[in-house]
């Protein structure tokens, strides 16, 4: 029987990415790249990359304990794990159950979700259900990826892009005059699955020496197709969200974005209304971490002084499949 619904808060936030960085002049020394060009398509400086046998929940980890101590809470206390994730450590078990054990949360139960780009904004969906029907008491909710691990690097199109890292909040109940997630649209188009994709490893085509020669194994992207779609509908999802609360972009205080493309964000802030100071970018210092893009943003917004307690916040994402999302909220912490 699904219970009332309750308000719903962000608790705590914790962050990691690995030590490693590869810059774009590493990258000039790897593959037919420059700094600049790199630079002017993306707007990517450099990227954290992880050490050999590191997997997505040994990244997960450090994230989700800073979350859980910000909270105030211990790993027993929490009910529920989601993480969201690309590059899960193996096909399974679970990254969330390999991340329980880790945490030692002898009360969660939890689950991957699979939504590329679009992870950690539908996995925030997924943690608030948990916690607004009062199936438990205190969610887990991770962003992490260790894209390294599924990226060609002789493959210049998309070595430049991406990076390693994670993110996780807490979510809890909130009182009646704290301030909350307020509400959230998500949707998925099929049909650009094929633009931004792994092709091999799945059951459709299992591994074998031919998938393996033939580089199947990596992220493939259509750039230009994954780009157009993107500025639209990253735009289209957040004016849904907003016109839905009778809201428009003068309203908010910070929007926090899938950090892919800096072209990408200023073009749907652009069509938004919203000025430079109330939109966070930081892919420059870590390039596209998939499922840890946005935990990572609010995280640097929050260290910087560009997002604080009561704070109107809009999330959107855009990620393979394709997947779009978007989340609005106040700022709790």
């Amino acid at each position: 029987m699904v219970k009332t619904v309750r308000r719903v808060k962000i608790a705590g936030l914790g962050t990691y990415v690995p030590p490693r960085v590869l810059t774009n002049a590493q990258l000039e020394k790897m593959v037919d790249t420059t700094n600049e060009w790199i630079l002017q398509r993306t707007g990517i400086h450099e990227r954290h990359i992880v050490e050999p046998g590191v997997g997505t929940s040994d990244i997960a980890y450090p994230a989700a304990q800073q979350a859980i101590a910000e909270a105030g809470l211990t790993a027993s206390d929490i009910g529920f794990i989601v993480v969201g994730t690309t590059t899960p450590d193996t096909i399974f078990p679970s990254t969330a159950c390999r991340l329980q054990a880790k945490l030692n949360a002898k009360r969660a139960w939890g689950f991957d979700l699979g939504a590329a780009c679009s992870g950690f904004t539908y996995s925030l969906s997924v943690g608030w259900s948990m916690v607004a029907t009062g199936v438990v008491e205190h969610a887990l909710v991770v962003g992490a990826d260790v894209m390294s691990s599924i990226i060609d690097y002789t493959d210049r199109s998309t070595c430049i892009l991406f990076g390693d890292g994670a993110g996780a909040v807490v979510l809890s109940p909130a009182g009646d005059d704290e301030p909350g997630i307020i509400d959230f649209t998500h949707e998925i188009q099929g049909h650009g699955g094929e633009a931004l994709m792994m092709p091999a490893g799945g059951s459709h085509m299992p591994a074998s020496h031919e998938t393996v020669d033939n580089r199947l194994h990596f992220v493939k992207q259509d750039g230009q197709t994954v780009f157009k779609f993107a500025v639209t509908k990253n735009q289209e999802i957040a004016q849904r969200l907003l016109e839905r609360n009778g809201l428009t972009g003068s309203d908010i205080d910070l929007y926090c974005s899938h950090q892919a493309n800096r072209r990408i964000i200023e073009a749907t802030a652009a069509r938004l209304g919203l000025a430079p100071e109330k939109v966070i970018i930081n892919l420059e210092r870590y390039g596209n971490t998939t499922g840890g893009t946005i935990p990572l943003a609010l995280a640097d917004a929050r260290a910087e002084g560009h997002l604080k307690k009561n704070d109107l916040v809009l999330l959107a994402s855009v990620g393979a499949g394709f997947t779009v999302g978007s989340v609005l909220l106040r700022w709790s912490l």
